[in-house]
């Protein structure tokens, strides 16, 4: 039987929920989780929930008529419309762990794949690169696929379907499976019960959709491609950023499971539906899962949230979920999708930038970033003219029509570009300069408007020619044009949220950053690249930017991963891919951090920016076993109970909080972090081998020490046999300052000379009350 601290907490915090949410005894979607499922029998477990049901019902039929999904296949839970009184009830049931509101999650909206090293001259590829991912199913969790693309047409000598895919492709609007589905595209379901209770019936009319797997949006298409989409050759965006595009594993099988439905041009994703995609991409056999959502903190607990129950569930049979970080930064603590159990990934640029030239007068000439694919002249124009006080927001438009003029604005604090866009274009404007922090200035497609970026200096320059001018300057903006190698790249991008994590700032997140502007990626030939009704446009390739791009790219190198080391776990995936991330940009200088002028940090881009190629070769890994997620679920307060309903039984394991000692640093994450040294304490890890284990190998540690902080590894040398491929090392941390609320950082490298192992540290020193050395 559960004890009583953790069902007052269950309680508790659904109570919280429903203060937030509504007082009154209005039914709404609940998730009732149950943990493990017993019975590995979705007839006996759906039976088992709906008798669950039954006792905060008059009748079964009352239960059945209530519930929208029984999660039976890969764990065991349900969705039901409930009362608030009923939600309760249930969740002080000694069989269940969990009860919770569904929320509604949002979208986190091929050169990058030369910027990662990841060829296609067949001449350079490396043995390890060469299998391309085949046979690992990539699993998309989003708004569905267009399955016409050439992204997602099989190729000559694609082996059959494996024998272990278990998954089918659902019949639905404007999606026939035998015309939809092939060796490439061999799996793609959709999901609306939970939508649907929350927003009422799909409308179609005027909010296009389609009630099938087939996607409108373009975000599931774009994430589905640059994951695992074939190689195509010429694609391009009305000519721009012209190349060949192919997903990170081109030969991986892809699954899409849509979720994620349009409101208004804005995905929108249930977590009932979530769970049920979950539920079903366990079973059918998907061996990577990218996910490219999540919900703006405060964060529920680990186990009130969809995404973090089924990545849980998929960790523990060997399947890797990559989730994005969220696009709420540049303020730190507002990373998303923190779990252990997973990967997050932060969002940065790629060394191509959309440099376009701004005429005035035919005699002065400046450089803005935009993607633009005509020429655009008309007159220039002061914001002042047409906006109070010069700030182009719709609501300081004055009622004068700016037609034939383009218009420059400044950013304002709050005053981002997409509400100039909307202001200008209101005003009937013919396209905007915006003129923004150095940092920030990132090409776009023109949403509302035709936009060029610039910096604020550059700006300044303008406004003063304007004002010098006797008349409006005559402006000619010119198509973009597409440079490779000439900006400093990875930056990590100022929207890029950040750590650290505000309920576990212990375990490191972002884990790693990747790629995520201006990435062109596959799209819907019958959407319009901007969503706008107003945009007539067809395109087959679109940019798209947001950590939603960066997460299916580490997706695509855990696809990689999986065809060449089959047999590593989800845990040893994210050793690889961290612990070879660089922190260094193409210059050798260090990445910056967009929003500000200075470096990154670890709570901007996680162990550093992705790898592909030194991940398949890492060296050494951190694995992580059944007793690390317990000391963790211990430390996050679950009992003995709980804990038993949630972790798959296997022998040796011990399930009692009582013998799991130390803190969640002791971890054996591939990141280091302490939110609050006060005094010394020792940290262990341990390491496998997984370089040549034919012969001896030696590694040597080194630290590098946070400021105010002394660090020593012992040992200092880990030797390796081919008998003895696992070794042990402790870290002690000493304060040696005195200090409250500032986060230092260090790293841990371990090296045989070939191989870099490095391990970021993070520490908070807080010891101002009783500092003593």
């Amino acid at each position: 039987m559960a004890t009583c601290h953790l069902q007052s907490f269950w309680v508790l915090f659904l109570a919280v929920s429903l203060y937030f949410a509504h007082t009154t005894s209005t039914s709404h979607i609940y998730i009732v989780y149950l943990g493990i499922n017993q019975f590995h029998d979705p007839i006996l477990t759906s039976k088992l929930h709906i008798q669950v049901l039954s006792d905060v019902f008059a009748s079964e039929e009352d239960a059945k008529r209530s519930i929208l999904y029984s999660y039976s296949n890969s764990f065991s839970g349900f969705s039901a419309k409930l009362s608030s009184s009923q939600a309760t009830i249930l969740a002080r049931m000694d069989k269940v762990v969990s009860v919770f509101r569904s929320k509604t999650l949002k979208l986190h909206t091929t050169r990058s794949w030369d910027f990662l090293g990841l060829t296609l001259d067949e001449t350079r590829v490396t043995p390890m690169e060469f299998t391309n991912g085949q046979d690992v199913v990539v699993g998309i969790f989003d708004t569905g696929v267009w399955p016409e693309s050439e992204s997602f047409q099989e190729k000559p000598g694609m082996r059959p379907i494996p024998s272990s895919w278990k998954g089918v492709c659902v019949e639905g609007e404007k999606f026939e499976p035998a015309k939809a589905c092939n060796r490439k595209l061999i799996g793609a379901r959709y999901y609306l019960k939970g939508f649907e209770q929350e927003y009422g019936p799909l409308n179609m009319s005027g909010n296009p959709e389609y009630r099938s797997a087939r996607d409108f949006l373009g975000h599931g298409t774009h994430t589905a491609s640059t994951a695992a989409g074939s190689m195509v050759k010429n694609a391009s965006f009305f000519g721009i950023g012209q190349g060949t595009a192919r997903g990170g594993a081109p030969w991986a099988r892809v699954a899409v499971y849509k979720i994620c439905w349009g409101i208004n041009g804005v995905g929108s994703c249930t977590e009932a539906d979530i769970l049920a995609a979950f539920d079903d991409a366990l079973h059918d056999g998907v061996h990577v899962i990218s996910a490219s959502f999540g919900a703006t903190p405060p964060l529920s607990p680990f186990f009130a949230s969809s995404a973090d129950i089924g990545s849980f569930h998929a960790m523990q049979l060997g399947i890797t979920v990559v989730f994005s970080a969220g696009n709420d930064g540049p303020e730190p603590s507002l990373v998303q999708n923190v779990a252990p159990w997973s990967l997050c990934v932060a969002a940065s640029t790629i060394d191509r930038s959309f440099p376009t030239e701004i005429v005035l007068d035919s005699n002065f000439t400046i450089m803005g970033q935009s993607i633009i694919s005509k020429e655009i002249k008309g007159r220039l124009a002061n914001a002042i003219t047409y906006f109070v006080d010069g700030v182009c927001s719709l609501g300081n438009w004055n009622r004068k029509l700016a037609t034939g003029r383009v218009v420059l604005c400044f950013y304002t604090p709050g005053l981002v570009y997409e509400i100039a866009q909307v202001a200008v274009k209101t005003a009937k404007g013919l396209g905007l300069i915006f003129a923004e922090p150095f940092t920030k200035p990132i090409a776009d497609v023109d949403d509302d408007i035709p936009t060029l970026h610039v910096d604020i200096n550059q700006g300044t320059i303008i406004g003063n020619y304007l004002a010098e001018s006797l008349k409006l300057p005559v402006v000619q903006i010119s198509p973009s044009k597409t440079i490779i190698g000439k900006s400093p790249a990875p930056t990590v991008v100022y929207f890029s949220s950040r750590g650290p994590s505000s309920i576990s700032p212990d375990i490191l997140k972002p884990d790693i950053t990747a790629p995520g502007i201006n990435i062109l990626a596959a799209w819907p030939p019958q959407t319009p690249p901007t969503l706008q009704p107003s945009d007539d446009r067809l395109v087959r390739w679109n940019f798209q930017s947001g950590t939603s791009m960066s997460c299916p790219h580490v997706s695509g190198v855990g696809a990689l991963l999986k065809s060449v080391h089959p047999g590593w776990s989800p845990a040893a995936t994210r050793s690889a891919i961290m612990t070879t991330a660089y922190t260094r940009d193409a210059s050798h200088d260090s990445i910056l951090a967009g929003g500000s002028m200075a470096g990154s940090t670890p709570f901007d881009m996680g162990a550093g920016h992705i790898n592909p190629l030194k991940a398949m070769d890492p060296g050494l890994i951190y694995d992580m076993k059944t007793s690390d997620y317990i000391l963790f679920l211990c430390n996050t307060g679950y009992t003995q109970e709980q804990i038993e309903r949630i972790v798959l039984p296997s022998s040796g394991v011990d399930t009692n909080c009582k013998n799991m000692h130390g803190p969640n640093a002791n971890i054996n994450y591939p990141s280091i972090s302490v939110p609050n040294l006060r005094s010394p304490i020792t940290i262990k890890r341990t390491v496998r081998n997984v370089g040549c284990g034919k012969k001896t190998t030696v590694y040597f540690g080194v630290a590098k020490e946070p400021d105010g902080v002394e660090v020593v590894i012992w040992p200092r040398v880990l030797i390796f046999s081919p008998s003895k491929q696992e070794k042990s090392y402790y870290v002690t941390l000493k304060p040696l300052k005195k200090s409250e609320g500032r986060y230092d950082f260090g790293e841990i490298v371990w090296s045989d000379g070939f191989h870099h192992v490095r391990s970021p540290l993070v520490v908070l020193v807080n010891n101002s009350d009783d500092f003593t050395i």
